[in-house]
């Protein structure tokens, strides 16, 4: 199971493109477009960002005769570049609630920032499994807010996510589509589904690794600070 649970560790949030919402029979799906709104102020961000904080970054080999440390053989700098933690397109920590993470974007001055909340899920290891980004929904109908998991690329997907407030019923949402940094399930919160993030203590996030079909991976969303994250979210929108 080692490869599964040493998985990438992923940043990004992606755009709704069309709702594939699963949800019970008798719940009405959300507004397709609300949600792809919602989701498109930060799509560019997720391509810019996506498996930030993961596995080990490749590095470019130092040139023939150069230090890996940048220098020469006779000790001279071959310089560094400078990037500008405050340039448009990046990614910042606006502010933190326990668990979650509010997140944001920054912008040409004038534009507003798009922001969500962020939570990575470990094992008890300390293995990154899945993550979950959050964000608040201004016209998603019966979906006040939507949510997307990235689970590790050997999951399978057939098999679905599955969600369940502290002891609560369970609810399964499939994958949308996967990446070379993960696969997608992107999720309508109702009111009521935040109500009860708002009361619990924590989520329990299930998924199957493909090759193992027939084991159970389960990681908690902790629910820890989760409602002022919320109304953080709501006064940044």
């Amino acid at each position: 199971m080692s490869n599964f649970l040493k998985l990438i560790t992923l940043t990004s949030f992606v755009a709704i493109g069309s709702t594939a919402i699963a949800q019970d029979s008798e719940t009405p799906k959300p507004d397709a477009d609300a949600v792809a709104e919602a989701a498109e102020a930060v799509v560019e961000t997720a391509t810019e960002t996506a498996g930030e904080g993961t596995t080990a970054t490749e590095e470019t080999p130092a040139a023939e005769g150069e230090a890996a440390t940048g220098e020469t053989p006779e000790g001279l700098s071959m310089g560094e570049e400078v990037v500008d933690e405050n340039a448009p397109g990046t990614l910042f920590v606006a502010d933190k609630f326990d668990a979650w993470e509010l997140r944001c974007t920054r912008v040409e001055p004038g534009q507003k920032e798009p922001c969500y909340l962020f939570q990575l899920m470990k094992d008890e290891n300390d293995n990154a499994i899945a993550e979950m980004n959050f964000v608040i929904l201004a016209n998603g109908g019966q979906a006040v807010a939507g949510g997307t998991v990235v689970a590790p690329l050997e999951t399978l997907l057939t098999k679905q996510v599955t969600l369940a407030v502290d002891a609560g019923a369970k609810k399964r949402y499939p994958f949308r589509f996967c990446s070379v940094v993960g696969c997608y399930s992107q999720i309508g919160f109702s009111n009521a589904d935040v109500a009860s993030f708002k009361r619990g203590n924590e989520v329990l996030l299930s998924i199957v690794p493909a090759y193992a079909p027939d084991e159970t991976i389960t990681v908690k969303l902790s629910l820890a600070g989760f409602t002022k994250a919320y109304e953080g979210l709501k006064a940044m929108q």
